[in-house]
């Protein structure tokens, strides 16, 4: 047998397993992480294989692209996140949000797209339950079936997964193919336009009904201050940590976290319930999730597969494009979670996505692509219970 087909079969294995477990109701990071481990053992990469592979990635690569300083960021953004989420929730601002981004739109079209569409950028685990109730006490006023609701809260919120560093597989993107966070933004944006474009004409103007009452209008002008007020409250945090890591650099767990000890602060939080509010957010199996997904990365560069398999493919004669889109589409198919089809798939694809000054950003476009549609269609994604 071929090595790349064996290595195939090993991660198609592998995958299979994480679909069991996470079928069987077991926590989707340990789902990850024990699919992590059995890849491991399909390969035949040993505890001393991973310590090798780490030294040589220490030594051969900038300390921000190693697992070990991935796993702490990128783990510290998905917990610092939710944290945030709480403090909002904790300080009245998510209430407040709502009222005013129903408030700030005469178009019920504009009002009904916006709130998901900024709600999602703060990715909370379970997040769409945030938006879920503003979208169905609106769409209700103004006559517009539930169906069509969950729709809108749906596609909405997810638009900005390509783009928006709060999503953790956008900066492990980067550091996987070495480019800069603006570059690699600018070639995503792509995916986000398009997105909108679609979701405007088939869920805002193809079928939408009438209007069956009258929206909410904006009122007094100093009711619209306040409003824009509850607004600016809200973005600040968020629009801090995306403008430290595109335009400085920084590492979006370093300012997620600036960003929240300062809007405790600015809020004037007791310093008493800071613990509460950060223990009690504080989702540790989403930290396992991180770690299985890096794992995965780990096996495949220890075991030396992602060649193997690039060359069992180039016998195949498939089509570049046709493997760059459809793999990660089956994986986000199967599993209905981004970060974990990008760590499976990437490492995969990487020799033809290329890296650095090199990096052919129109694959990585495509493979994540596929991720997404992956994921808008699958039945298993996680936001589908969005409760309207």
């Amino acid at each position: 047998m071929h090595p790349g087909l064996y290595a195939l079969l090993c991660v198609a294995g592998a995958l299979a397993t994480f679909t069991v477990l996470h079928q069987r109701r077991l926590k989707i990071g340990c789902a990850m992480l024990l699919s992590a481990l059995c890849l491991a053992w399909l390969l035949g990469v040993s505890p001393r294989l991973w310590w090798d592979t780490l030294l040589a990635e220490w030594q051969k690569k900038p300390s921000g692209e190693t697992t070990p300083f991935l796993f702490v960021t990128l783990t510290g953004l998905v917990l610092l996140v939710n944290v945030l989420g709480t403090a909002m929730q904790e300080t009245g601002v998510s209430k407040r949000l709502a009222t005013a981004l129903q408030h700030l739109f005469r178009s019920r079209r504009a009002a009904l797209a916006t709130i998901p569409f900024i709600m999602g950028m703060l990715p909370t685990p379970g997040g769409i339950m945030l938006s879920a109730p503003m979208v169905r006490d609106l769409g209700d006023h103004t006559g517009i079936a539930r169906v069509r609701q969950a729709s809108i809260n749906f596609f909405f919120r997810h638009q900005l997964e390509t783009v928006w560093p709060l999503f953790p597989s956008v900066p492990l993107i980067q550091a996987m193919l070495q480019v800069s966070p603006g570059r690699l933004l600018a070639h995503n944006l792509v995916l986000s336009v398009t997105g909108l474009l679609a979701g405007t004409l088939f869920l805002l103007v193809w079928g939408f009904p009438a209007a069956a009452a009258t929206p909410a209008t904006l009122g007094p002008p100093q009711r619209l201050r306040q409003h824009l007020a509850n607004l600016l409250h809200a973005l600040w945090p968020i629009a801090l940590t995306a403008t430290l890591y595109v335009g400085f650099g920084v590492p979006a767990a370093l300012g997620i976290l600036a960003s929240t000890l300062g809007f405790l602060a600015l809020h004037r939080v007791p310093r008493g319930q800071w613990r509460r509010i950060f223990a009690s957010s504080l989702e540790w199996d989403f930290a396992l999730l991180i770690l299985g997904a890096l794992l995965y990365k780990l096996d495949l560069d220890a075991a030396g597969a992602v060649a193997d398999i690039a060359d069992y493919l180039r016998l195949m004669h498939m089509p570049v494009p046709v493997l760059v889109f459809s793999l990660p589409f089956l994986v986000g198919y199967v599993t209905g979670v981004t970060m974990p089809s990008v760590a499976m798939t990437f490492p995969l694809l990487k020799i033809y996505m290329g890296e650095g000054a090199d990096a052919h950003l129109g694959y990585e476009v495509l493979g994540f692509g596929g991720v997404i549609c992956g994921l808008l269609v699958t039945p298993v994604h996680l936001c589908l219970g969005s409760g309207l």
